[in-house]
């Protein structure tokens, strides 16, 4: 792509904390223009264009008008159908935040819209490129644990509250905010399918109306079985990131993956504070470079939006498993 001219790309809503990281990458990326933003909260727009120096799009048409080439979308999770679906419909190419969509139905209609339209559909799970996964990916894949048969994953975290813990507009809550991440580890580690799901869901640390706390086990393909603590269970004095944790058992060995470990920790007695200094590879970095790559090469993305829409459809399951208490055949999901 180093021949060619810069894609430009531009980002469409600063809803999503991930926005911010994207872009600094645009800006970073010299394979990339930052060609825009568009955000329908005027006040953010106008900040964001004058902290990053770029455009701001007064309305979407107008940057869906423009030479923008691909679009990332960090919307609200039940907005990004309509904003996917605009951009596919325009030949713009999208990386769109996960979770793909908040329901498994507006998932399955993103990707529909964009193969229809033929433009490239990327999910972001920039966990992928993590050094840690890869190395536990080289683990599994040279045998040396021998036939997998179980999974224990954790993506634990902080209610970042706001429209995540809004059920209209994040659909639900931990559950489908950091199961996903671990679904499509555990299908790009193993290279089989979710087919099961059983969940446990609460709303135990906060008591409020989005859940907050869930326990989830998935069958796939296999034989593997996975269980995933998806919980916003996390004390107010822990970092932001981390606990993202994977253990992989084989029928030859154990491998363990703590994919935050990168980091600095800092104990202050003076004031009686915990931080964390994150010093780890930039796996958004990665993810944005990819898709850039993806638009500039005439290339399939790496990860693409059937990836996102399988790890929604789990995440539907185990909002379904929790409803009526039984584990649910994914096969049978509508």
């Amino acid at each position: 792509m180093s021949d060619q001219s810069p894609v430009k790309i531009g980002i469409v809503s600063f809803a999503h904390m991930h926005a911010a990281s994207y872009a600094q990458c645009l800006k970073s990326i010299p394979e990339i223009e930052f060609f825009g933003i568009y955000d329908e909260v005027a006040q953010r727009a106008k900040q964001m264009s004058e902290l990053y120096g770029v455009r701001a799009f007064r309305t979407y048409d107008e940057l869906l008008a423009s030479e923008v080439e691909g679009l990332i979308v960090c919307s609200e999770n039940a907005n990004h159908r309509k904003h996917v679906a605009q951009a596919a419909q325009n030949d713009k190419h999208v990386m769109c935040e996960k979770p793909l969509a908040a329901t498994k139905q507006d998932a399955e209609a993103i990707v529909e819209v964009c193969r229809r339209s033929q433009v490239k559909l990327q999910t972001a799970f920039p966990t992928r490129y993590h050094p840690a996964f890869k190395r536990l990916q080289g683990e599994v894949s040279s045998g040396r644990l021998g036939r997998i048969l179980a999974i224990k994953a954790t993506n634990q975290g902080k209610c970042p509250f706001g429209w995540f813990a809004d059920p209209k507009l994040s659909g639900g809550g931990a559950v489908v905010d950091h199961t996903v991440h671990c679904v499509d580890l555990i299908r790009c580690l193993t290279g089989q399918e979710p087919t099961r799901v059983y969940a446990e869901i609460d709303n135990r640390v906060f008591g409020k109306e989005f859940d907050d706390c869930g326990i989830l086990t998935v069958d796939f393909t296999n034989k593997i079985f996975a269980t995933i603590d998806c919980s916003w269970s996390r004390p107010k004095t822990a970092p932001i990131w981390g606990n993202l944790t994977m253990t992989v058992t084989g029928t030859e060995g154990v491998a363990s993956m703590d994919m935050f470990r990168q980091s600095i920790d800092h104990f202050s007695d003076k004031n009686g504070t915990f931080t964390q200094d994150y010093w780890g590879a930039n796996t958004d970095m990665e993810l944005v470079a990819s898709f850039a790559n993806a638009i500039g090469s005439d290339l399939q993305p790496e990860i693409s939006g059937t990836d996102g829409a399988k790890a929604v459809s789990v995440v539907a399951g185990a909002y379904e498993s929790a409803r009526t208490g039984q584990a649910i055949e994914l096969a049978d999901l509508i």
